[in-house]
């Protein structure tokens, strides 16, 4: 077993590997808040055309 050490330094490639990890990972999140905040907005906008409505 090579250790924790090795496997970081993903055979000397840790300069490029985790950089695109770290990317994916913000992008994904990004994308979670996007839909998140889409979704509450088409939600509100929704109610209140309901309301209006109304008789």
């Amino acid at each position: 077993m090579a250790g924790i050490g090795h496997f970081l330094a993903m055979g000397g490639y840790a300069i490029f590997v985790w950089p695109a990890f770290a990317i994916a990972a913000l992008v994904m999140a990004g994308l979670a808040v996007q839909s998140v905040a889409g979704y509450r907005r088409r939600r509100r906008e929704l109610a209140r055309l309901d309301h209006e409505d109304a008789p």
